[in-house]
């Protein structure tokens, strides 16, 4: 189909953006990768009267070390993370999930800020924040906000973030010495979207776990820390049958979808399956 009619405009800076939307209100959309706003605009599930570019807007696309936490800007795409060297030391799962979503194309235009704004329950990002305890930076007229990962998702393609704010930057604390993370799904073959994906850091000494960050995706209606798992684990041994008694909890207390592509009983079934293939490729 066809987009209904609007204004495009092109943000040169960050500040430009945020007054644009002030300026347009409820009309505007804030258009980055555009891997998910054009597809609804072409179905007219989404009709902006006014798109706001902000995908040439340097200050948002970087990837760099600052003290204790790696800063990514909510401009870096996909690709830029896949290829990039600053996620060794137990930030592997930010690379292995950015190589896992779309194809080239789409990794190469797709920004991750775009993705955590739009909180697609299937999306692979949200787990991956969550996991790594990172903090959602926003901006907005009325300055700038800092919003944890675990409070940022509120519900089916809901987010924390204001209508007349942007997602600026994403800031990943440098985990602790013997930490190691990983990130499995079982993917839906033609968008690649996750039907279950789960996200795991685990940090470990002689084998035994001392702390564990897990979370799921695609499951519920939004990505969500699985706490269960997170206390199977530990102060155990990391063997199979820890990990595996550990993994059969990943969908407890969350209200499984039931779709077309896998029903509530397989979901629930691919949750601890995944779970469990995470946590043992973390440690």
């Amino acid at each position: 189909m066809i987009p209904a009619n609007f204004q495009y405009t092109r943000a040169g800076s960050v500040d430009e953006a945020i007054g644009m939307l002030k300026q347009h209100g409820d009309a505007a959309k804030l258009l980055a990768g555009g891997h998910s706003l054009i597809p609804a605009m072409k179905l007219r599930l989404n009709q902006p009267g006014v798109l706001i570019d902000i995908g040439s807007i340097s200050e948002l696309r970087y990837i760099r070390k600052e003290g204790n936490h790696i800063a990514i800007g909510g401009g870096a795409t996909h690709d830029d993370i896949a290829n990039s060297d600053a996620f060794g030391g137990g930030l592997e799962m930010y690379p292995q999930a950015a190589g896992l979503i779309g194809d080239t194309q789409v990794r190469n235009k797709g920004t991750i800020g775009g993705s955590l704004a739009h909180a697609d329950p299937a999306a692979d990002w949200p787990a991956v924040v969550i996991a790594s305890n990172a903090t959602i930076v926003v901006k907005g007229p009325g300055g700038e906000r800092q919003i944890a990962a675990t409070d940022f998702f509120t519900g089916f393609y809901e987010t924390a973030l204001a209508e007349d704010e942007i997602l600026t930057q994403i800031r990943v604390p440098l985990p602790a010495a013997r930490t190691k993370s990983a990130y499995a799904k079982f993917m839906q073959p033609a968008s690649r979207f996750a039907i279950v994906g789960c996200a795991a850091m685990i940090t470990s000494s002689g084998g035994t776990c001392s702390n564990a960050s897990v979370a799921m995706t695609g499951v519920g209606d939004a990505a969500y820390k699985a706490s269960k798992v997170e206390n199977a684990l530990k102060g155990k041994s990391l063997d199979s049958g820890t990990i595996q008694s550990a993994a059969a909890h990943a969908a407890d207390g969350a209200m499984v979808m039931s779709d077309h592509f896998a029903s509530e009983e397989y979901r629930t079934h691919l949750a601890s399956v995944f779970a469990g293939r995470a946590i043992s490729a973390a440690v």
